[in-house]
């Protein structure tokens, strides 16, 4: 039997590097360039989400870290300043989520922007860095499901780096963390096809929250590490049910509103600055 992959991308002195931050980070950069890429094409400010980014990844971060705390806190009451030990693993994307889109509600509200279809335009990036970011914990030996044999990674036709990863203190473990991945990868498709129609404001992101959390709910099921509420539900099928009725009621609900903006319409503030721009010499008439 193989060891295991080495956590460790470089160790440089008191410097450690580990896979699990780099992968996140990676995750994070390729998002970017997705959104960046959306907003040019939307007219947007070309700035608006490498500015955004600057709050909402040590944000996202930070919550993600708390809100993993927090329901596992006896994992830390006895060394507490070990909940600052991040690169040990330990965030849960709810957390991270709902750090990064308050900072997204505040950021938009500061610059005029249609909060709505910020979220949009980042939706295929978030889950896009969620699908990379679960071979973070794939390098750490984490989010994995029930007991399994060899036969069954082996039927499952995965490569045998992943086999050997899952295979944790003696025993395989189902690949929760892939099932996650190619769930996620899936969304990130259909996201980017929603974007062709023109929907409403609001939409794809909703659309996001209900695809993610349906795979999430399912998936959660056979997970082995998980958070809980009350020792007895699991906080992240709790969280996904929660999240899928209010998208389907928010969505429900700005479809009444009459003059719900589309996807590809610019916020008032910046169409007057078109308008400005392409007649910059017009003159008020005199009463």
């Amino acid at each position: 039997m193989n060891e295991p992959l080495n956590r460790v991308f470089l160790d440089i002195g008191p410097l450690t590097i580990y896979w699990y931050g780099l992968i996140i980070m990676f995750g994070v950069f390729v998002g970017y360039l997705i959104a960046a890429k959306e907003t040019k094409r939307l007219g947007l400010p070309k700035d608006t989400f490498a500015d955004l980014l600057l709050f909402a990844v040590p944000i996202a971060i930070i919550s993600a870290r708390l809100y993993y705390v927090i329901f596992r806190w006896d994992q830390f009451a006895d060394n507490p300043i070990s909940a600052f030990y991040i690169w040990e693993g330990g965030i849960a994307i709810h957390g991270a989520l709902i750090g990064s889109v308050l900072t997204a509600y505040f950021f938009t509200k500061r610059k005029e922007l249609s909060f709505w279809q910020i979220t949009d335009i980042a939706a295929p990036s978030i889950l896009l860095g969620q699908a990379i970011g679960r071979w973070g914990n794939f390098m750490n030996q984490e989010v994995y499901g029930g007991e399994v044999t060899r036969e069954f990674l082996e039927g499952l036709y995965l490569p045998e780096f992943i086999i050997n990863q899952m295979y944790i203190n003696g025993t395989y473990y189902h690949p929760t963390f892939l099932y996650e991945s190619i769930w996620s990868i899936i969304g990130v498709v259909i996201l980017l096809y929603l974007r062709r129609l023109n929907l409403r404001q609001g939409e794809i992101f909703l659309t996001y929250v209900v695809w993610y959390s349906v795979g999430r709910f399912f998936i959660e099921g056979i997970r082995l590490d998980y958070l809980l509420i009350g020792n007895v539900l699991k906080t992240a099928q709790v969280i996904s049910i929660i999240l899928v009725l209010w998208a389907i009621i928010t969505f429900i609900y700005r479809r009444l509103q009459p003059d719900t903006p589309r996807y590809l319409d610019l916020p008032p503030s910046l169409q007057k600055q078109k308008v400005n721009k392409k007649n910059p010499n017009k003159k008020k008439k005199k009463k």
